[in-house]
């Protein structure tokens, strides 16, 4: 049903300040500036190897400004919704539907690029929060119109999403949800306290989903918390993020055998971030 995490959607107050703040981080400009019409909406698109990374603020009325206003109001800026990637979006709404699930209508969208006026479109399937449990999450099919890639090399850039963070009070709800209902593949399903608690694994085009499972009495309820990127040569991403004004700490070993970590402690927005090489 799904082909991929298609992109991380980044609440913003101010999109020139987070526009600054990623292009420092990533090592790299956007290649969109976009305004939803009829949405309130403003956008600034960075591609990656897997990915795109949204920032989103709203500049004016409608339903997306609403939406961006009520999760600062009650956040601040920081990671705020996930797209997920289907190449056959109608077909994907009737699996749901077929599971008796309730969504509704597809809807299509539009953007355009402030700088080269050149639009793209797009089909998404808004999924209700009674289903996904408190995480913003929609399906997307890309119409008309590409993404444009960067064409030259960047010093010591960022490459690849690792992994999304997820935290959750109900790691079986979870699986059902991720596993039986959107058809992800649970990779690994393990448990270690000294992590966190029960870490579950699910893969999606060469793309971690981590899971963090603490269970309690509350009602069932996961919610979006940092992000994982992968370079190619952390120290010389070290030393440009450091040059740059970016804060970060010493790089060290990972947790996971054959690899290096330093922690991003501002420029992020708000997001836990790890920057991780796997030697």
């Amino acid at each position: 049903m799904l082909d991929s995490i298609d992109h991380i959607i980044i609440a913003v107050e101010d999109i020139c300040s987070a526009k600054d703040s990623y292009t420092k981080l990533l090592g790299f400009p956007p290649t969109w500036n976009g305004v939803h019409p009829g949405q309130g909406t403003e956008n600034v698109l960075f591609p990656l190897e897997n990915l795109y990374v949204e920032l989103l603020a709203a500049n004016g009325e409608g339903p997306g400004a609403t939406m961006i206003k009520s999760f600062l109001e009650l956040n601040g800026e920081g990671l705020s919704g996930m797209a997920l990637g289907t190449s056959n979006i109608e077909d994907a709404k009737n699996k749901l539907t077929e599971m008796e699930i309730d969504i509704g209508d597809l809807v299509s969208g539009e953007g355009t690029d402030s700088d080269s006026n050149e639009t793209r479109t797009w089909k998404n399937l808004f999924l209700p929060f009674s289903l996904t449990r408190g995480v913003f999450t929609f399906f997307i099919e890309h119409q008309e119109g590409t993404l444009p890639k960067h064409k030259e090399d960047f010093d010591a850039p960022i490459t690849r999403l690792d992994h999304v963070v997820i935290n959750t009070n109900d790691p079986e709800g979870l699986i059902s949800l991720y596993r039986d209902k959107y058809g992800i593949r649970l990779a690994l399903d393990q448990t270690v306290e000294e992590w966190g608690g029960r870490m579950l694994f699910f893969r999606l085009n060469q793309t971690t989903i981590e899971v963090i499972g603490k269970e309690n009495d509350n009602e069932a309820e996961d919610s979006l918390w940092g992000l994982a990127w992968v370079v190619k040569d952390i120290r010389a991403t070290h030393n440009r993020l450091l040059t740059e004004g970016v804060e970060v700490t010493d790089v060290q070993d990972g947790r996971k055998l054959n690899t290096l970590v330093t922690t991003v402690t501002s420029h992020t927005c708000n997001i836990p971030t790890l920057l991780i090489q796997h030697l």
